[in-house]
């Protein structure tokens, strides 16, 4: 048997065993300790086993970073990232907390990971990453799955009735003076059957979405509705102050 062969089939020995031993690989291969200990060397630098004291183990994969887009060149990452951190804040151990969809929600989703909260989504990226990271109270809303919105919808009425959250966190298109402006109807409506179910509203938007007029989109809730909103310095401050007039309370970061 020449040296590639041995070395492939020492590889696939120790992935199938996890460890082995140099007094085995002898044995196995019928070589010299000092050819062992070459190999387990050499296989080693060549970063395909890890050798350890009279051994070799297996290398465990570490899984890769999980993520639904590219975060790090999504419009306002740093700022976005901020707002996560602080909403994130906001919750308790024990809590029971609504994410929705965005970019936003789903770096929330992300500092929330691995604590001891239940997170209720309909995102099914943030479910994904939720659980390939191994949190352990995931809650996915039922329904359709909606492969362009990445979105699990539900039409009907009361399906609300079925979840219940002291927080619910949401984003959108716009955020005036008048209200939370949503592009999408199908999200809108979804997110509406689980509203009146949550104990308090967050809205977490960046500051390029406070402005004083929409273009379009539907109106997913007035001001009033709104308990906290948590968004950039660099917002419009004439809708920041006309908004802490109706009551919401306001975070900058």
């Amino acid at each position: 048997m020449n040296e590639i062969t041995r070395h492939n089939e020492i590889v696939a020995l120790v992935n199938q065993k996890g460890m082995v031993k140099v007094a085995e690989l002898v044995e196995y291969f019928m070589i010299s300790p000092a050819t062992a200990r070459r190999d387990i060397t050499k296989l080693d630098n060549e970063g395909r086993i890890k050798k350890v004291r009279n051994g070799v183990m297996k290398i465990e994969e570490k899984k890769p970073i999980w993520a639904p887009l590219d975060l790090g060149n999504t419009d306002n990452y740093h700022e976005k990232a901020r707002i996560a951190i602080r909403a994130a804040k906001l919750c308790n151990e024990g809590d029971n907390i609504v994410i929705n969809c965005g970019s936003t929600a789903f770096l929330l989703g992300r500092e929330l990971c691995g604590k001891h909260v239940s997170i209720i989504t309909n995102y099914f990226p943030l479910a994904c990453y939720l659980i390939d990271n191994d949190h352990e109270n995931v809650i996915i809303m039922g329904g359709q799955y909606n492969k362009t919105q990445n979105l699990i919808l539900n039409p009907i009425a009361d399906i609300a009735n079925s979840y219940a959250g002291k927080w619910m966190f949401t984003s959108g298109k716009k955020l005036t003076s008048t209200g939370l402006y949503k592009t999408e109807i199908l999200t809108a409506v979804a997110e509406q059957q689980i509203l009146t179910k949550a104990e308090k509203l967050v809205v977490v938007v960046d500051s390029s979405k406070v402005d004083t007029k929409v273009d379009s989109g539907m109106l997913f809730c007035p001001v009033n509705k709104i308990d906290i909103l948590i968004t950039g310095k660099q917002a419009n401050k004439e809708v920041i102050d006309s908004i802490k007039q109706q009551g919401v309370d306001v975070i900058l970061v």
